[in-house]
């Protein structure tokens, strides 16, 4: 055994150690099923930061981040722009969907928009989503971690005897430390994921030579045709590497599996449509359970501005991007290679679609100078991971607990019930995460993949239920269900379904399927709340928002921004993550301009990215702190119930028709003035 393994098992174990401890201290303090499932609605400002950040951001942008900054180039570093967009929709979402749950009691989204629109099956369709998260995303979050130790040992440990090891661990602190648990946790693994970010930067910026040298060898990379992606052909703006340029504003091509197109893939309009799936990830419903988890939501600006749009932002926008462009000279694109661009062999050959495991050889690069630093790093990686997949584990227990036992099997069930049931369902929902990991890894992947477009698809069901109340149940309800049909057709399940009869393949015209979906549920949506208006169900709904009026409206003299604010946000969509990002191939120097022909002596897309980034951190603290629409209410929120469904956890089911509205009139009146 090496050194570096004993030293992984080391650190693992006292990671464990901090897991289990955790878990079993908060499990002991869960008298009621609102302590396990929503921490009582008490979690502390601090908390509810690092662990909304960590689990939205982390296992992704750690792992999946720099490999396809290798494989696509800079045209994907705008991903990192997502830092903007996540918290986006936090502003959008959150505020209002807290004050609503500590108005009424909800602990799960479903409770919430089944009494909202009168409907069970809504219910039932976010719980769908949940465990969308919960099963086959998760799975791929498990299966990344097994194959990161089984990598960074050399194959001493398989990857799915790590992976199911890993997943004993998680589901251990999960199911006894409910969300308090996940979020003490949480704490650790994001001072790990940030720390683990950063020293991968620095170490391949030290394998290259320095930051200068990078850029030089971008540079000399701008200049040829090399890298994989061939050339943008005059669209866009010239004919530039498509590893530096994005290539057009779009193009019309049939979709991928169908047609290819030209200097890659990431067109303005695909970009601008992939942020529309990261505005899923707050839309989902565990980030939902976060948001009733919170005493007030003075925390919700602090995780928006600093840190998930400044300290995440600048980490991935810097560090992330640099592992990944720094690979393309330390042998992992074997084109540049061969052209004899490369300034060291120390990382294998990750083309052909293996750029997944760009991270654990980073780590491993390290081994024989520091094979302490390289178990440190593999449990960064892993942590950050199993933060992600540990909040999505948590709230599918909730959910079937609250959803479904609570709801439909047991009506009376105590607060032990429901917790029995919530941790019961969690080790199912496991079990079927790492059997999909296991043994079907292609089902596995296409299912993770519908996860954030189909999350996307909830805006306008919440957006109904927060700020808009002409969006009527059938409204909410058949765009939705439109919705989720069109990304399932323009993702590669829908080839896969239809035996590889539809005409178009993947993302077709370079449109992500987030916004193939986004386009038919709105168009639904719309035309069917138009059909469907009634005046009882206008007035039920608009008690809610009435609600929403006097507890979490803007201040008044914000409103009159309100305006001047959403056209920021249109520019900022349009130029920092969509098709105005064409300007940015070139306006800082053109690619193949040379080393002295770039302003900032970095790449003008580069560059373009951190100018947009630097404004979106600006746009996200006006939305959160200057409308506030992300900071606590001026009058605080008298709760007519902690539970829904009832005082003490043992009454029976709440009405999903108008039994909230026959509550509002009784409550209303008792509303601080």
């Amino acid at each position: 055994m090496s050194e570096k393994i004993v030293w992984l098992f080391i650190f693992l174990i006292l990671y464990w150690g901090y897991c289990i401890f955790w878990g079993a201290r908060c499990g002991r303090r869960a008298a009621t099923a609102s302590d396990y499932f929503v921490a009582g609605r008490r979690l502390p400002i601090w908390l509810f930061v690092m662990a909304v950040t960590t689990a939205s951001f982390g296992g992704w942008y750690f792992i999946g981040h720099p490999g396809l900054v290798l494989n696509d180039g800079f045209p994907y570093a705008f991903a990192a722009v997502g830092a903007i967009a996540i918290p986006l929709s936090g502003a959008v979402l959150l505020k209002r969907q807290w004050a609503l749950s500590k108005r009424f009691g909800y602990l799960t989204p479903g409770e919430m928009l089944a009494d909202y629109y009168g409907s069970e099956a809504l219910r039932l369709l976010v719980l769908a989503i949940a465990l969308l998260f919960a099963i086959p995303f998760t799975g791929l979050l498990l299966g990344g971690s097994g194959f990161l130790i089984s990598v960074v040992s050399d194959g001493y440990v398989s990857r799915d005897m790590a992976m199911w090891g890993l997943a004993l661990v998680l589901v251990v602190y999960v199911t006894a430390g409910g969300i308090a648990g996940i979020a003490n946790v949480a704490v650790l693994q994001g001072i790990l994921m940030a720390m683990g970010i950063v020293a991968l930067g620095l170490i391949a910026l030290d394998h290259v030579g320095g930051f200068e040298v990078l850029n030089r060898k971008l540079a000399d990379l701008a200049a040829t045709r090399i890298g994989g992606l061939g050339t943008t052909r005059g669209l866009g703006g010239g004919d530039y590497n498509g590893l530096f340029a994005l290539s057009g504003v779009a193009q019309w091509t049939a979709g991928l599996g169908k047609e290819t197109p030209v200097g890659g893939l990431w067109t303005g309009v695909m970009c601008l449509s992939f942020m529309f799936a990261l505005l899923g990830v707050l839309a989902a419903p565990t980030f939902s359970i976060w948001a009733f988890s919170s005493e007030t939501p003075r925390p919700f600006a602090a995780q928006q501005v600093w840190a998930s749009a400044t300290a995440v932002g600048a980490l991935v926008l810097v560090f992330s991007v640099i592992q990944g462009a720094g690979a393309l000279f330390l042998g992992a694109n074997k084109a540049v290679t061969e052209a004899g661009l490369a300034v060291a062999q120390i990382l294998p050959d990750l083309s052909g679609g293996r750029q997944a495991a760009l991270v654990p050889y980073y780590i491993n690069s390290v081994t024989e100078a520091l094979p302490w630093l390289a178990a440190l790093l593999a449990v960064c990686g892993l942590v950050a991971l199993q933060a992600t997949g540990a909040v999505h584990l948590a709230a599918s227990g909730t959910m079937l607990s609250r959803d479904v036992f609570r709801r439909f099997l047991r009506p009376g069930a105590t607060h032990g019930g429901q917790k029995l049931f919530a941790r019961i369902a969690i080790l199912i929902v496991t079990g079927l995460a790492l059997s999909l990991a296991t043994y079907d890894r292609s089902t596995l992947i296409e299912l993770g993949a519908l996860a954030l477009p189909v999350a996307f698809q909830l805006w306008p069901t919440l957006l109904g239920a927060t700020w808009f109340p002409w969006i009527t149940r059938q409204g909410a309800l058949y765009g939705l269900g439109a919705g989720i049909i069109a990304v399932v057709l323009t993702e590669s399940i829908g080839q896969t379904l239809t035996g590889g009869t539809l005409p178009w393949g993947r993302w077709p015209w370079t449109i992500h399927s987030a916004g193939w979906g986004m386009f038919f549920n709105l168009t639904i949506c719309v035309i069917a709340s138009a059909m469907t208006q009634d005046s009882a169900g206008r007035l039920h709904r608009q008690k809610f928002h009435d609600v929403l009026q006097d507890q979490a409206a803007p201040r008044a003299g914000a409103r009159g921004v309100k305006t001047f604010a959403w056209i920021l946000v249109a520019v900022w969509l349009f130029f920092g993550a969509g098709p105005g990002g064409v300007i940015g191939n070139y306006l800082f120097g053109a690619p193949d301009a040379g080393y002295d022909g770039w302003d900032f002596a970095m790449p003008s897309l580069w560059a373009w990215r951190i100018l947009w980034w630097g404004l979106g951190v600006v746009l996200i603290w006006f939305l959160a702190y200057g409308l506030e629409m992300s900071t606590a209410p001026k009058k605080p929120v008298v709760s007519l119930s902690e539970d829904v469904h009832s005082g003490s956890g043992a009454g029976p089911p709440a009405s999903s028709g108008f039994e909230t509205a026959r509550r509002l009139r009784s409550g209303l009146g008792s509303m601080p003035r």
